[in-house]
């Protein structure tokens, strides 16, 4: 009977390891074949961009191929769907935008709940907006900005790359923590809005530091102030709109998720991979040029983030009356 005994209990214990022993074993074979990269935009945006350089720097490092696809559509929400529809083995990631926080609040029937059906690897990076006006208009500086819109309400019209994007979102934050008034004009992407602006027939937009920098830097628009809580390494000399308006931060974030149910020793692996070209000097500059600082975290700091942003945005949604039409 004692030899009985223990043998079960040998089996038993050796049963209530093999899941444990599986899932290391599963993660240490892993990446075994290719992984795809699914980005919801076109090739050449800044995501796209983010995408194909943590898939290089995955690829070099874990030895297989991580291959980006665009699937556009739907704003972004094509995307996500093809995401959540793969299976949770890691080898179908998606590169996430600020897009998935206002999104839950924009569209009613969506066939996925972001937050319930996928699961956060890495943060990747935070790209502000710069507000930019044409150098004729008469605002230098944010409070300059705020006192002529109060001089002048409804008249100034800021751009944004369409209703309902981060950029629309976050001048509506604007306008309510500032207490003005001005008028959207939503464009379809960045470089209509741009040109609209350079040729005078709108009078600031929220751009990211990408698609504005060039300009700034010619002179054909001016920049007022970036989105994010502090200044940018890329343009020390624009101050933070948080320094007019203290705790404004409007400050797009992309990361890594997976299927919900991703098992945890592969989150954890392309987490701690990822993580370590952050801190790559040569990989990080070149987030840092783009005007798009680093910003790693665990997946459970990220997993937190996405809550906090999704809640943040919704209720700027539901205050400033934003639907699709």
């Amino acid at each position: 009977m004692k030899l009985v005994r223990r043998q079960f209990l040998h089996l038993a214990g050796a049963a209530v390891a093999t899941p444990a022993l599986s899932s290391i074993a599963r993660a240490q074979a892993y990446p075994a074949r290719p992984v795809r990269i699914i980005v919801g935009y076109a090739a050449g945006s800044g995501l796209d961009v983010y995408a194909r350089l943590v898939a290089q720097w995955l690829s070099a490092k874990l030895g297989q191929n991580f291959v980006v696809e665009n699937r556009l559509g739907a704003g972004t929400n094509l995307a996500v769907e093809t995401l959540v529809n793969a299976p949770a083995d890691g080898y179908t990631l998606l590169m996430a935008s600020a897009a998935q926080f206002t999104n839950a609040t924009l569209y009613k029937n969506l066939s996925f709940d972001f937050i319930r059906d996928t699961v956060a690897v890495a943060s990747v990076a935070r790209g502000p907006f710069i507000i930019v006006v044409n150098p004729s208009f008469p605002a230098k500086t944010t409070a300059e900005l705020i006192a002529y819109a109060k001089a002048n309400p409804g008249k100034i019209t800021f751009g944004s790359s369409g209703t309902g994007t981060l950029s629309h979102v976050a001048g509506e934050l604007f306008k309510s923590m500032a207490g003005i008034a001005m008028v959207h004009v939503p464009y379809r992407g960045e470089p209509p809005a741009i040109t609209n602006l350079i040729a005078g027939q709108l009078d600031m937009s929220f751009t990211t530091a990408a698609g504005a920098s060039e300009f700034v830097r010619s002179g054909k628009l001016r920049a007022l102030a970036v989105t994010s809580a502090q200044r940018l390494a890329a343009f020390p000399d624009v101050p933070a709109v948080a320094e007019t308006l203290p705790g404004y931060d409007a400050t797009p974030w992309a990361g890594i998720c997976a299927p919900k149910g991703t098992p945890a020793a592969i989150v954890a692996k392309l987490n701690v991979t990822i993580n370590a070209g952050l801190a790559d000097p040569k990989l990080k500059a070149q987030f840092e040029k783009m005007g798009s600082p680093v910003a790693p975290m665990t997946p459970e700091q990220y997993g937190s983030a996405i809550v906090a942003q999704t809640d943040k945005w919704a209720k700027v949604i539901r205050a400033a009356h934003i639907e699709l039409r």
